[in-house]
């Protein structure tokens, strides 16, 4: 793998401060636990998807002696693993990393990538322990704050978020504005907020930094009841990033709640790897009476259960989806909507707890989410149901 240009290296810096956030950031989990003993020699541990593969043994031996080469690597260990659904390429990536981590001083390009393993895995206060030694270390960089104010959003930590944001105008105005603008829309400000991201100029903005505006400024119109402006932002945004598994998923959201459901299994034909995609083929194939369903519950119930067994918590908002539409178990879906609620706090995990809260009849249980809805003024038209009868 040749060494990058100085050059070569300016010219993609800013393409890569929108391409990481889209990489780790939402929804990628990974596999970290104690090994799983099969019971029996038939039983399925895991379905590839298609390509999947992992790097050369003398690439791999590269990347223990350089630098250079172990940073790229995994980079594309990461990027495999969102696009591909085979969360193994995780823990390729943080194998590369292991030898440069114990560097004195610190790499900070390492712990920033290291970082986005770690928030793939849940451990979002380790993840912003390394970006803060990554920022001692070198205050100007850019992508660490990027990184470091995506985490924060996901905690509902949006004051110390949208101060990460300020810290990136230096290096892009716009990738500033839009990070800050994203928190506002759940921080109270959503009309403002959209409006501003919708006129914010595209010319400066790298393709993966402009599906990451179309991306949230689909969200946003969600939010707001406009889902025919959202359908429109949601595939302008996979035009540009087709891989990006958290978009595809809001958008087959979308086609659920408007009944679609023979569209959102086109969609999500082939990506029925990840967990999240299978909830949503699931939700699909229930309301088609499509016979592919009793696999499908099959695969996921699996997939859920191998996690708890390993102590993972890394699909408990899917858990929950899956334990209160599909599997009609609303106790146990409020439970793992509660786990998630501990470990992360974006909309949709507010969603969930409400519904089930709702569906187990314990409205009591989702006085953490409204609270934290009167904190922030938090808006979706999606909420009201739920806000109106828990509180």
């Amino acid at each position: 793998m040749p060494e990058p240009s100085a050059q070569a290296a300016s010219r993609t810096h800013r393409g890569r401060l929108a391409c990481l956030i889209l990489l780790g950031i939402r929804g990628m989990a990974a596999v970290h636990a104690n090994p799983y003993v099969p019971a029996r020699d038939d039983e399925v541990l895991a379905h590839l998807p298609p390509g999947a593969a992992h790097t050369s043994l003398p690439i791999r031996q590269q990347a223990g002696a350089r630098l250079d080469v172990a940073l790229p690597l995994a980079q594309f260990y990461i990027s495999q693993a969102r696009a591909t659904g085979d969360l193994r390429f995780l823990g390729y990536a943080e194998a590369v990393l292991m030898r440069w981590r114990g560097q004195t001083p610190p790499n900070p390009d390492v712990l920033v990538l290291h970082a986005t393993i770690l928030q793939s895995r849940h451990s979002f206060d380790a993840a912003v322990g390394e970006l803060n030694e990554a920022l001692r270390a070198r205050p100007d960089d850019a992508q660490a704050w990027l990184t470091r104010a995506t985490v924060l959003r996901v905690l509902g930590r949006y004051d110390e978020a949208g101060a990460s944001c300020v810290r990136l105008a230096p290096a892009d105005v716009i990738l500033a504005q839009l990070c800050t603008q994203s928190l506002r829309a759940l921080d109270g400000h959503l009309k403002s907020a959209y409006t501003a991201v919708r006129q914010l100029p595209l010319q400066s903005l790298s393709n993966a930094a402009r599906a990451w505006r179309y991306s949230e400024l689909g969200e946003m119109a969600q939010s707001l009841g406009d889902d025919s402006a959202a359908a429109h932002w949601f595939l302008e945004a996979l035009q540009l990033a087709p891989d990006d598994a958290y978009t595809r998923a809001a958008y087959a959201d979308l086609l659920l709640g408007e009944g679609r459901a023979a569209e959102t299994l086109k969609l999500l034909d082939g990506r029925e790897s990840m967990e999240p995609m299978l909830l949503r083929i699931a939700l699909a194939q229930q309301r088609l009476n499509d016979p592919g369903l009793t696999q499908s519950r099959q695969m996921l119930a699996s997939a859920f259960a191998v996690e708890e067994q390993r102590g993972e918590a890394v699909h408990r908002r899917e858990q929950a989806r899956f334990l209160l539409d599909v599997a009609k178990l609303a106790s146990a879906a409020l439970s793992a909507a509660q786990d998630d609620w501990r470990v992360q706090r974006e909309p949709a995990d507010l969603l969930i707890l409400l519904r089930a809260a709702q569906a187990a009849h314990q409205p009591d249980a989702a006085a953490p989410a409204l609270q934290f809805v009167r904190e922030h003024g938090t808006e979706d038209v999606r909420f009201a149901p739920y806000l109106g009868r828990s509180q």
